[in-house]
């Protein structure tokens, strides 16, 4: 049995240790969930640099306890006013790397104005302090942020300032290395001293948009003088009397609605945790909710969205009668980017805070903006330049977005938060972890630990493919195939699956968090 971290007042899980420990130090400086869970996000933009920063976008859901309601705030940025597809003319398809793939603007950073706005106790300057810290002092330098750096070795040795603070002197800077990164650190002091505005309006927004200008970029300074993010109202869904919270478009986060509303016509207390009609049944409830995102998800302002019917109880039993209990689906997704970073806080006060972040691709754009020493996403690559494609790219439009957070509430209160890295994993992995923890009563870090797969293909792959760890049975992996799965078994706890945590919050005060060790998180409890 993998034991769950416990603690009676709060609970901080993240996919680095010194992140979750900045949000438990901000709740014993007197900060509440929201304050810790900005301090994670923040400090996540410092020691996992390659998936997260302020350069990148983030989606929030959050659970007052005082006013007993669940909010939702979509930090993802709008592509630049004069960004258009005659821009790209005679180009299959947007650049994936360099300044023409950053064109959406950063909304990070709008995103911990707002939270903080609403629900903060604590100043932006205090909740920063632990990320300015680690910045400017160094830190050991992650294992996962070694191994993508190797990876992409080439890649950022190719890329100005980039290659300075990621390869110094050519060098992959070794695991456990102390890593630093000054110009960053000196732009969070900046941020910290004038807030949104600053970022948005001010010098830090002219240094970034300065740099782009000089060097082929599409973003100006008033695109990110007009950015805002924005409250949005929940989408809600139900599963075995719990009730699930997501973001709506232009987040996925319907697809972790309507896939538990297909489940739930199935009974899993005849189904074995782990056998070939587990892995078969979630794959395929998965295929069919892909099929709808894939043809209609963009930005809601450009588009209408039927979400209510799509995560309506009536048609997802449509679905469910549609899986083959013994067959594959034949389906041809899309090619997502898959690095993400996800952490979720829960407070005494019955406060929780469920959060996600990018920059899209590892490394993002790989565009440090000058001497900010802030690496820009990637994210607006996904738009596509067919004028046909519901998410074609157009002036000030929000791309298609795999970030989504999930909350289960029970009788109204926060029971789950739960989330992952992954861009097409997302709702697989959630769906894995519901279905564990609901189902089959397991702690989060027994469901978080348990094998997990991933189907469909990352950027640049030719085939889709279900990757399951190797772990799973091997007669289990046989049956897949000869269902039609193309399976590809990968090594135990492989990255490829995501990086995935929990929380749980029982009765009379307990709490329970499970971090991946797929990563370097931590869930810290008190």
């Amino acid at each position: 049995m993998s034991l769950a971290a416990e603690g009676t007042r709060s609970m901080v899980v993240s996919p680095h240790y010194l992140a979750s420990e900045a949000g438990s130090v901000i709740l014993e400086r007197g900060g509440n969930a929201f304050d810790a869970a900005v301090a994670v996000s923040a400090c996540l933009a410092v020691v996992y640099p390659h998936m997260t920063g302020l350069g990148g976008d983030s989606f929030w859901l959050l659970h007052d306890g005082g006013e007993g309601k669940v909010a939702a705030y979509n930090a993802s940025g709008r592509s630049g006013a004069g960004v258009s597809r005659s821009l790209f003319e005679g180009e299959e398809r947007i650049p994936v790397r360099g300044a023409r793939s950053a064109i959406t603007v950063p909304g990070m950073v709008d995103g911990w104005d707002a939270v903080l706005r609403r629900y903060g106790r604590l100043t932006l300057g205090e909740v920063l302090e632990p990320a300015i810290r680690h910045a400017e002092n160094g830190f050991p330098l992650s294992r996962d942020q070694h191994a993508t750096t190797l990876e992409r070795l080439e890649l950022l040795r190719g890329m100005p300032v980039t290659r300075d603070i990621y390869v110094p002197g050519g060098r992959v800077p070794a695991a456990g290395e102390r890593f630093t990164q000054k110009l960053l650190g000196r732009s969070l002091r900046k941020l910290a001293e004038t807030g949104r505005d600053g970022f948005y309006q001010g010098e830090l927004a002219r240094n970034v948009t300065g740099y782009l200008e000089k060097n082929g970029g599409l973003l100006t300074m008033e695109d990110f003088a007009g950015h805002r993010g924005e409250w949005v109202e929940p989408l809600m869904g139900s599963y075995r009397g719990l009730e699930l919270y997501q973001l709506p478009p232009n987040s996925q986060g319907f697809t972790g609605i309507m896939v538990p509303h297909i489940l739930e016509h199935f009974d899993f207390r005849a189904i074995r945790h782990g056998s070939y009609e587990y892995y078969h049944l979630l794959v395929e409830a998965l295929k069919l909710a892909f099929a709808d995102r894939n043809r209609v998800l963009t930005d809601p302002d450009f588009a209408d969205i039927p979400v209510k019917r799509l995560i309506s109880k009536a048609y997802c039993r449509e679905l469910a009668e549609a899986i083959d209990p013994m067959g594959s689906r034949p389906f041809d997704s899309v090619s997502l980017g898959s690095d993400t970073a996800y952490a979720a806080v829960v407070d005494e006060e019955g406060n929780a805070a469920s959060f996600i972040q990018s920059l899209y691709f590892e490394f993002g754009s790989a565009v440090t903006a000058g001497d900010t020493g802030i690496l820009l996403q990637n994210r607006g690559s996904f738009f596509s330049l067919d004028p046909g494609h519901v998410n074609r790219l157009e002036p000030r439009k929000r791309t298609f977005h795999t970030l989504m957070p999930a909350m289960a509430c029970r009788e109204g209160k926060p029971y789950l938060l739960y989330g992952t890295q992954g861009g097409e994993g997302q709702p697989q992995t959630q769906a894995a972890l519901l279905t564990r923890m609901v189902d089959y009563g397991m702690n989060p870090q027994e469901a978080v630990s348990a094998p997990r797969w991933v189907w469909g293909r990352t950027w640049g792959e030719e085939t889709q493919e279900l990757k399951v760890e190797s772990r799973v049975e091997p007669e289990v992996l046989e049956a897949l195939s000869r269902a039609g799965h193309r399976v590809k078994p990968v090594a135990p706890f492989d990255g490829v699956v995501g990086h995935a945590h929990a929380i749980k919050i029982s009765g009379a005060g307990r709490l329970e968090g499970g971090t991946d060790p797929r990563c370097d998180g931590a869930a810290v409890g008190r």
